[in-house]
């Protein structure tokens, strides 16, 4: 809050909030600490107006106006008690003017009585008159007007039972209330400065809680721009897999997992077959499609390990880890399989798709992926020759008997990579390929 809250404008004369409902959450928040000091002083009111007795005994002794005060401050301290069990039970009494006031006027009225029964014990009648003065200010958690109330009637009683049944004389009572009249004036400057300074540091302390707010949603803020920024340098913003580069960061971590580990680790290369075509015919918009749904596919046939990324154009990459050539060919024939199984029809345009797949392993002396994608590459290129719409892989090692013992149907129209497809040759990653639409 730009507010100050000790302010003099944002205060009335009572030290209060001028704003009404921001006045209600201070009390609010302070209902549990006025709870406490009101059932404090009530419990410690019980026991001084009780131990006066003493002071009653000492003046009257056991006579029958002794019994009439101790039977009465027993009644205002029993009350007192009571109520303090009953603010302990409801602490919202203890900002319920009723309540409140209603014991100070039962107590002030209590000690206003005990006068006529001691009219001789003149100091010891004001010492309790200005200790309660200061106790209705200091102790009682009440609001400034009702205490000022309070202590009008204190001081109004105290002196009307003086002149009944105490008179004083002149100097006396001059100065009875001159003191009085200090430590109320005393008393009301402290209590108004003890309002200001609680509300103070309650406005202080909502201004650092909005501000706080106002930083956690700030915080919250960039970290949704970082993460938006983090997804669009990871993310394809077309397709929604995972683009080149990031592509390129999993399948190293991937190669490296499989050297340490002594694991395979397959690539493919996927290319959607006439794909130019389709631009040329149905233009961008549809192309765009059909690269989004091709992907979509693609991602579906996987396993959750495999990871598939745009290559570039209408080509896609995948790495397939802990999958020799048998296993991920499997894998890119489902992905095919799932590509092609129906028509793509939008705007009254059907389309049907279809992919070719190049595969190659990992060979476990190479430090890079990039021989893997260029015999991945080739064996993709040798199946666009070979008529599209199959999976192709590129021999390798011990595993080329196995891989000729796969049965036909799971790759109709599959051509076989050559030996020269499996020659290495250090080509960049990332580098161009040739455009085989």
């Amino acid at each position: 809050m730009a507010t100050n809250a000790g302010d003099s404008n944002d205060l009335n004369w009572r030290g209060e909030f001028r704003d009404a409902n921001r006045e209600a959450l201070f009390r609010r928040t302070m209902q549990a600490h006025d709870a406490c000091q009101l059932r404090h002083a009530l419990v410690i009111a019980a026991g001084l107006f009780l131990a006066f007795s003493l002071t009653d005994f000492s003046l009257l002794g056991s006579s029958p106006a002794f019994m009439v005060l101790l039977g009465m401050r027993a009644t205002v301290a029993t009350t007192l008690l009571l109520l303090a069990l009953w603010v302990w039970r409801r602490p919202s009494l203890a900002q319920a003017p009723l309540p409140i006031n209603l014991v100070c006027l039962l107590a002030v009225s209590g000690l206003l009585l005990t006068i006529p029964f001691r009219p001789e014990g003149t100091l010891t009648n004001l010492a309790s008159t200005v200790a309660a003065s200061m106790a209705l200010y200091l102790f009682v958690p009440n609001r400034l007007p009702w205490m000022l109330i309070s202590n009008a009637y204190l001081i109004g009683g105290f002196l009307i039972a003086m002149v009944i049944w105490s008179p004083l004389p002149g100097g006396v009572m001059v100065n009875s209330l001159m003191l009085l009249g200090f430590v109320n004036l005393l008393c009301w400057l402290t209590v108004s400065r003890i309002h200001r300074l609680q509300r103070a540091q309650f406005g202080s302390l909502l201004e650092e809680r909005s501000n706080n707010r106002l930083l956690k949603n700030e915080i919250e803020k960039r970290t949704q721009l970082e993460q938006g920024l983090r997804h669009m340098a990871r993310t394809d913003e077309l397709t929604g897999i995972t683009n080149r580069r990031r592509f390129f960061e999993l399948a190293e971590q991937e190669r490296r997992r499989a050297h340490r580990d002594g694991t395979p680790l397959s690539l493919c290369m996927v290319d959607i077959d006439y794909f130019k075509a389709i631009n040329d015919v149905h233009g961008h918009a549809i192309g765009d499609l059909a690269l989004t749904v091709v992907a979509a596919r693609c991602q579906s046939a996987l396993r959750e390990s495999d990871i598939i990324g745009r290559y570039g154009g209408e080509e896609f990459v995948i790495a397939l880890p802990l999958a020799n050539l048998i296993t991920a060919r499997e894998v890119a024939e489902r992905l095919r399989e799932a590509v092609s199984l129906r028509p793509l029809e939008v705007n009254g345009v059907t389309l049907d798709l279809t992919v070719t797949v190049g595969i190659s392993r990992v060979d476990d002396g190479e430090t890079s992926i990039d021989p893997g994608l260029l015999r991945a590459d080739r064996a993709l290129y040798a199946g666009k020759e070979g008529g599209r719409n199959c999976v192709v892989a590129t021999p390798h090692g011990p595993e080329l008997v196995l891989l000729e013992g796969v049965p036909a149907t799971l790759t109709p129209g599959a051509v076989r990579a050559t030996a020269s497809a499996a020659a290495p040759a250090a080509v960049p990653a990332g580098g161009p390929l040739p455009d085989r639409s």
